[in-house]
């Protein structure tokens, strides 16, 4: 099972930027993809990305200011955004090899120990 580690994470004010980088252990073939959970609340999708990096999904919350790209001589993924918000605050988790729909987290078979984000006002 691919073990995937990610940093990025920390305090950043609204309306700033956020870089979260993924690495896996060893090289996967598969779709890899960020979710978030915050205080009280469910685990979230973010975004995913297949293989080639041709083809991103956006969860709803995040679209057109989240991007999410790959590096797959690096077997890295990244989440990008240049226009956080408040409520983007959660600890982002890095996931790979969906086995099913992308926006359900319990059919991911890999995950990271996740990065706090915290965006202030």
């Amino acid at each position: 099972q691919v073990q995937l580690v990610e940093s990025g994470g920390g305090l950043v004010q609204a309306g700033g930027s956020l870089r979260l980088s993924c690495a896996a252990s060893v090289r996967t073939f598969n779709t890899m993809g960020w979710f978030r959970q915050a205080p009280g609340k469910e685990r979230e999708f973010v975004a995913a990305i297949n293989w080639g990096g041709t083809r991103t999904y956006y969860g709803d919350s995040v679209k057109d200011r989240f991007t999410i790209s790959r590096d797959s001589g690096k077997d890295t993924v990244y989440l990008q955004s240049n226009s956080v918000k408040p409520e983007d605050t959660a600890v982002y988790y890095c996931a790979a090899d969906p086995s099913g729909s992308y926006y359900q987290p319990s059919l991911w078979r890999s995950w990271g120990r996740g990065t706090q984000v915290t965006v202030s006002s």
